[in-house]
């Protein structure tokens, strides 16, 4: 882990998250700040970033709070030091492929509203082009 640690307001810049929705994630137990400062501000690392850049990942193909603290608490597993035995470790990269799985999905249902969303613009482009003409 980084020692490097943030305030609140470098961590909002990095993740383009505003300090509210940073906060309503530590709220709800999805990230924790590792350290406070002197004057009790909130300290984060690049651990803290990276969870922060999963949930945003994460919130706009509607995956739920509970979903991404359970992707979260798999791949905190698969990345910790505790010896996970064979059994508990495939459970783990099996629910990391569920969600990649639900991803991918969420991925293909967005390319195909992005392909409508763009015929549909290039429709009206080609309206107000053809209106424009002398």
């Amino acid at each position: 882990m980084d020692g490097k640690h943030m305030q609140i307001g470098e961590v909002a810049a990095r993740t383009e998250l505003s300090l509210r929705t940073i906060r309503h994630y530590e709220e709800t137990g999805l990230v924790a700040p590792s350290a406070r400062s002197q004057g009790g501000f909130r300290l984060y690392t690049e651990t803290d970033v990276a969870r922060l850049m999963v949930i945003r990942r994460m919130k706009p193909l509607g995956f739920t709070l509970d979903q991404m603290r359970e992707l979260l608490d798999a791949t905190d597993r698969l990345d910790g030091d505790d010896r996970l035995d064979g059994g508990t470790r495939e459970e783990l990269l099996a629910r990391v492929r569920a969600y990649q799985r639900a991803a991918a999905e969420q991925v293909e249902k967005l390319r195909v509203q992005l392909a409508r969303a763009e015929d549909f613009e290039a429709t009206l482009r080609a309206r107000s082009d053809d209106a424009a003409a002398p």
